[in-house]
């Protein structure tokens, strides 16, 4: 039996801010539990639900020595979903109404818990073969690995995994700060260590010690290799190849499941989309006062309203895209000016665009179930769980091909008869513009083309337990 710990700043369904949760707290229940011990270790913050604070069983406190004073760290711990959760408790550090407020704090924050983490292994008693950590909140973990607890003989053989969900962002501030707050050496802040453009990296830390690095996608962790998509790091990102490896995110598919889903109007499945889907687009025209047409093409957008994803591209040709033969659902929040953009095109075509500057997971899973195509013109996405979902519920992917979109989403081909969406290459308005007048196309002319991506999309295999199974090869090879 080989022990797991996945370290992470955030895990469903306890605090949720990115895609970040979705793994940490979906992929555990997926391996092998004949083999496999995964358990995964949290901030207990004072904003999770208070259902699941009052679930958590106290057990035990110490005091360590943090930054020259002997600093609180509480251990709790509960059951869910045959996963065993350990939360550390500071309220010093986890109090506030998010998990994350301002940069400056949040370091101190996560170097403090990246040290609890350690100092409480001993104590909950469990000793990892392999400790899993996720994003730079993790990252001075395997540091400190190799620093104060090497020469403790309860982490022999302790060996870790830096996973990358988003390279953008790396826990970076100058070189005195991380330095005081990770309580490291000189040694370490070298080009070659944590020091980067003159500052202190924390992601880099974990890049440079952790025995092994992977991200979300394939195409992605070829990405981060050029100064496109490296964010500084290509040049560590290429030096660290050989042990770098793309394994892509999976979806639960226990909640996300059009065939029992209680959210959406009409359940249906790959054998009976054709006649029950359309009852979704039917309620969800209806709710969000959309002209009821079963034959207007519907178009979805769920997101973070920002240029990461693409929405530069949409601004460019929003009057093209409210066509007279198109609809636009878009669900998200985010920067002020793309808010604005979709209110203001909501109250230009009424009945034709519908703005819902809120999230919600209920309107999402109706999204995917009740529209015909789903637009996701990503910069960069490092995975993407959206075009996941749309493809579980029978909704055709448009998107960009790059990083996850470009490993999960196989554009459709006419003359072969095969694909599960339609993509585009470059960064360009115009070119995502006529890849989605050629999905209409094919959406108004060749209805049973379209009925066959439909189901190929419906039929692939993205849960996590695909994912699983690539993740206990990695865990065998260390």
């Amino acid at each position: 039996m080989k022990n797991i710990l996945f370290a992470t700043s955030e895990a469903v369904p306890f605090i949720k801010t990115g895609g970040l949760a979705d793994v940490a707290g979906s992929l555990p229940k997926y391996f092998d539990k004949e083999k496999y011990d995964v358990r995964v270790i949290l901030p207990k913050y004072t904003c999770i639900p208070e259902k699941f604070r009052n679930q958590m069983k106290y057990v035990t406190n110490f005091y360590m020595d943090y930054r020259y004073r002997d600093v609180y760290v509480g251990l709790f711990e509960m059951e869910y979903q045959g996963v065993t959760y350990y939360f550390i408790d500071n309220e010093e550090y986890f109090s506030g109404s998010r998990p994350y407020t301002d940069m400056f704090f949040d370091l101190e924050k996560f170097a403090f818990f990246s040290k609890a983490v350690l100092a409480a292994l001993p104590v909950y008693g469990f000793r990892p073969d392999i400790i899993h950590c996720h994003d730079w909140q993790t990252g001075l973990i395997p540091v400190h690995l190799h620093d104060r607890f090497q020469a403790n003989p309860f982490f022999n053989g302790t060996k870790t995994i830096m996973t990358i969900h988003n390279l953008k962002f790396q826990g970076v501030w100058d070189v005195k700060t991380i330095q005081k707050i990770s309580e490291l050496s000189d040694y370490y802040f070298t080009p070659d260590k944590l020091e980067a453009y003159k500052n202190g990296n924390m992601l880099k830390g974990g890049i440079v010690y952790a025995d092994k690095v992977t991200t979300v996608s394939s195409t992605y962790a070829e990405e981060i290799k050029t100064p496109y998509y490296g964010e500084g790091l290509d040049g560590l990102m290429r030096a660290r190849s050989n042990n770098l490896v793309g394994i892509v995110n999976g979806i639960d598919y226990d909640d996300f499941n059009p065939e029992t889903d209680p959210m959406i109007a009409a359940n249906y499945n790959a054998g009976n989309f054709r006649k029950e889907k359309a009852k979704n687009k039917a309620a969800l025209q209806k709710e969000l006062g959309l002209a009821e047409d079963p034959k207007t093409f519907l178009l979805g957008i769920v997101s973070r309203l920002t240029d990461q994803k693409g929405f530069d591209l949409i601004k460019c040709v929003m009057d093209e895209l409210c066509s007279e033969d198109t609809q636009l659902v878009v669900l998200g929040t985010g920067d002020r000016q793309y808010e604005d953009l979709f209110r203001h095109y909501a109250w230009k075509y009424q009945g034709r665009v519908s703005a819902n500057i809120f999230y919600s997971e209920e309107l999402s899973h109706k999204i995917y179930a009740g529209c015909d195509a789903f637009l996701m013109p990503s910069l960069f996405e490092p995975c993407g769980l959206s075009q996941l979902m749309s493809l579980r519920y029978g909704t055709v992917p448009i998107v960009r091909e790059t990083g996850g979109l470009k490993d999960t989403v196989e554009a459709y081909n006419e003359y072969e008869h095969t694909g599960t969406g339609f993509s585009f290459a470059n960064y360009n308005a115009h070119e995502m513009l006529g890849i989605e007048r050629y999905a209409k196309d094919v959406f108004y002319n060749r209805k049973r083309e379209w009925n066959r991506i439909v189901e190929r999309g419906m039929t692939e295999d993205w849960s996590w337990s695909v994912s699983a199974r690539k993740y206990e090869q990695l865990y065998e090879e260390l």
